[in-house]
């Protein structure tokens, strides 16, 4: 019989890149690493990661609590609570809380490599290097991802 994966609250891997947190409900260990799932907590009036493309994952969001600024491109979309945003490899897209409360999204990740990017970002934080382009450039070419130059934010 297959194993049954189940993650109660407050379970679950807890990884915190600067002011947001993401936690992993599935790395894909036990998806085969077709899919990782993983639950972000973005604080109010925070800005998200440049805006970039990944190569090799499609990555999804749904919105749970609070909201959120999805900026693909040079286009603005303000979307709250029930909200799923799909981003297929290829397109530039990054998020952002403008609002005064937190914002909860469940993100998936498929495959499931991008969740290794995350632990990878917090071992670099640990390690006492701040999070910058240049920092962050080998670790986004390691999980074919680039920041999208021609979109400024």
């Amino acid at each position: 019989m297959a194993e049954v994966s189940i993650v109660g609250p407050g379970e679950g891997e807890l990884i915190a890149n600067g002011p947001s947190q993401i936690r992993i409900l599935e790395d894909g260990s036990n998806t085969d690493h077709r899919l990782g799932i993983g639950e972000v907590v973005i604080p109010p009036h925070t800005p998200g990661p440049p805006q970039h493309r990944h190569a090799q994952h499609d990555e999804g969001f749904y919105v749970l609590s609070g909201n959120v600024r999805f900026t693909i491109g040079t286009d603005n979309h303000d979307v709250g609570p029930g909200t799923w945003v799909t981003v297929p490899p290829g397109a530039p897209h990054t998020f952002a809380n403008m609002g005064d409360d937190p914002a909860v999204m469940l993100t998936t990740f498929t495959p499931d490599l991008y969740v290794q990017y995350f632990r990878d970002l917090k071992a670099m934080v640990e390690s006492g290097q701040p999070m910058s382009r240049e920092t962050m450039a080998p670790i986004w070419k390691n999980y074919a991802t680039e920041p999208s130059t021609e979109f400024a934010r």
